[in-house]
């Protein structure tokens, strides 16, 4: 029988081992999907990484929606970075040690999604479209890290009860192998991660969508 992973154990042995000084930290490219799914993920990584987020996704299919959530991230982020400069975490998990936030807003490329779905539009939500599209967020991330030189990347998705983390993490791991970059494994919403992003989504008023942003997605809600 094949051993089930823990992934949010391997993350934090991997943390662990993380206590130099903020000058010496190791970079992060975090590829996140939208605001909310960031909130905790952010938070935690922060006091541990020279952090910088990469909104890339296609899967957003209407362009009014797309902008909604990727103003969103930035908002976030700019609050984020104020409580930094500010030390003001009053109510939040991060301490003094957490360092600012950056953000490269990848091209919207709706096109590249399509493509990838022609054929699965029927698929079932969960299914081979949705690895389909993990993937080619997850590779444009890979690429990225890959030319910043960065020492990880990752992703948020894992944070969602409705995305698979065991396919996430395998093609992570995949991508790893062919970039050249460090994978950080992940299931973000383990140790309440997920409820914490739902506290964090309250407390600075974020837009919470109820689909992933794709048109098949939209049509089962």
């Amino acid at each position: 029988m094949e051993k089930v992973r823990n992934y949010a154990k391997e993350l934090d042995k991997i943390i662990g081992g993380l206590n130099a000084p903020p000058a010496e930290r190791k970079s992060l490219l975090l590829h996140s999907c939208c605001a909310p799914c960031s909130s905790y993920v952010m938070e935690y990584l922060r006091e541990y990484f020279d952090l910088t987020v990469f909104y890339y996704n296609p899967n957003i299919t209407e362009d009014g929606e797309y902008q909604k959530r990727v103003e969103e991230q930035k908002r976030l982020i700019a609050e984020y970075n104020r409580q930094v400069e500010e030390g003001c975490f009053e109510g939040m998990h991060s301490t003094a040690a957490a360092g600012p936030v950056k953000i490269i807003e990848g091209d919207y490329e709706p096109e590249c999604f399509y493509e990838l779905a022609r054929g699965l539009e029927k698929c079932q939500e969960g299914g081979e479209r949705c690895f389909k599209c993990y993937r080619l967020r997850l590779e444009k991330t890979a690429a990225l890290a890959a030319e910043r030189n960065d020492d990880y990347f990752t992703t948020t998705l894992t944070i969602s009860p409705l995305k698979n983390a065991r396919k996430l993490n395998e093609i992570g791991e995949e991508l790893a192998q062919k970039y050249g970059v460090a994978f950080l494994p992940s299931d973000f919403k383990k140790k309440d991660g997920y409820k914490r992003s739902v506290e964090l989504s309250g407390q600075f008023g974020l837009y919470r969508q109820d689909y992933c942003g794709c048109v098949y997605s939209k049509s089962n809600f």
